[in-house]
């Protein structure tokens, strides 16, 4: 039985749940989580699995309890481009929108907490909390593709490569916040293929960049996966910004 199968059933308990203070739930109070709880059910995938078609009707929307998504896009030739991550306490899906314009695809086992979708924009107009936190996380998301763009289409490989380390090391900490000095420990959501298709890299430039950055002390890797960061400072220094936002020069 896979991971996401064994992990739903203990989630029914919203105040165990390892999300609680990041997702769109965040901000509700104990009678608003009551409200909440009559409309969600739990769904899993396993890694590799299409969660949703682009172009699908979807009756529901939901936070990412635990596992990462990935977002791609089909052109017309038969290209495939991945556009985003769905990374723990993200949402998927518009509430006002009953279908979706990109596939979505379990990179990992996934778990998802899902609510049905009109009973959720029904309590949105009468919850503020719920409204107002989907709205800071959708603003959140647009910061996200800002950064985005500029990543694909200005830094170089070693910084795409530094980027991403550092997107994944924040994501698996509480607030999003890594002390600059800390060491820290993550196992990467993706395949070096999916990471290079992600980043607009070929698969040897990724394999010649993560190695790069183990010669050169910035990370240690154990394994395929499991990446050790012992320096975050000098791992944001390889990314080309600066702790404050702006560039280092």
């Amino acid at each position: 039985m896979p991971k996401a199968a064994l992990a739903a059933p203990l989630l029914q308990d919203c105040s165990n749940c390892p999300i609680r203070h990041r997702a769109v739930c965040a901000r509700c109070e104990a009678d608003e989580l009551e409200q909440l709880d009559a409309i969600k059910y739990y769904r899993t995938f396993e890694a590799g699995q299409t969660i949703v078609w682009s172009g699908d009707q979807m009756d529901f929307v939901g936070s990412v309890v635990s596992g990462v998504a990935a977002l791609t896009q089909t052109m017309e030739d038969g290209r495939r481009q991945m556009v985003g991550l769905l990374l723990p306490s993200d949402f998927l899906g518009r509430p006002s929108r009953d279908s979706v314009t990109y596939d979505v695809t379990a990179s990992t086992d996934v778990v998802l907490c899902c609510f049905r979708r009109k009973p959720f924009l029904k309590l949105m107009e009468d919850t503020p909390h719920v409204s107002q936190r989907l709205l800071e996380m959708t603003l959140d998301e647009l910061d996200a593709a800002r950064e985005w763009m500029l990543l694909l289409g200005r830094k170089t490989a070693r910084e795409k490569i530094a980027s991403f380390l550092t997107i994944i090391a924040r994501r698996g900490t509480t607030a999003n916040v890594v002390p600059l000095k800390a060491e820290v420990a993550f196992d990467l959501p993706l395949t070096r293929e999916a990471m290079a298709d992600y980043l607009g890299l070929t698969l040897e430039t990724v394999s010649r960049q993560m190695s790069a950055l183990k010669r050169d002390g910035v990370i240690e890797l154990q394994g395929k996966r499991h990446v050790v960061v012992p320096d975050f400072h000098r791992l944001m220094a390889e990314t080309g910004d600066d702790t404050d936002g702006g560039l280092v020069t």
